[in-house]
């Protein structure tokens, strides 16, 4: 007597190299998962693409370069971040900015996590070189300053951090440097 055939499920009528397979209904999980994905697709279409309601990727991407530009228009005419009042920067527009304690601030704080391990917390060098004393390996006017932050010198162990911090932390550090100096 077989009992076991009872609860099994049916073998398919067709064979194929002398192999049967079962018919099996799928499990309920899966079948609970693909209908949900189909009613998101569904959903999705009509609120992103049929419907006025949900912003697509490019009217996204447009209000982003739209508020981009608008906070780059504001700090150029600001002066923030190290720019110049149009866009401008030069040595006297870093002097400028290393009287801006919040800029100086921001600089320091930049310092203390990025050059004070090699150039010490106080600017007087370990590692790497002292920035407070009046020789200047590089040149002391604020672009060189800036130039050297920027672009590091491999030979001596600098890295070049503009692709690390950006521009604008770039120039923070530069007005920190700078405020430990007189202006000339």
């Amino acid at each position: 007597m077989k009992d076991s055939n009872i609860n099994e499920d049916p073998i398919r009528s067709h064979e194929y190299d002398g192999i049967q397979e079962y018919d099996n209904k799928l499990p309920n999980w899966w079948l609970f998962t693909l209908y949900a994905a189909i009613a998101f697709s569904v959903a999705y279409w009509i609120y992103y693409h049929k419907s006025d309601v949900g912003v697509d990727q490019e009217e996204e991407y447009q209000l982003a370069l739209t508020a981009l530009e608008a906070q780059l228009a504001s700090s150029a005419e600001s002066g923030e971040g190290g720019l110049a009042v149009g866009g401008e920067l030069d040595d006297a527009a870093l002097w400028a900015i290393s009287l801006k304690e919040k800029d100086v601030e921001s600089g320091r704080q930049v310092y203390a996590t990025m050059c004070a391990s090699c150039h010490g917390a106080a600017l007087e060098g370990a590692i790497g070189v002292n920035l407070v004393d009046s020789e200047w390996i590089h040149g002391s006017n604020p672009l060189a300053i800036r130039s050297v932050v920027s672009n590091g010198f491999m030979e001596k162990g600098m890295p070049p951090w503009l692709p690390v911090i950006g521009e604008k932390k770039v120039n923070q550090v530069t007005a920190f440097i700078l405020s430990h100096h007189q202006q000339p």
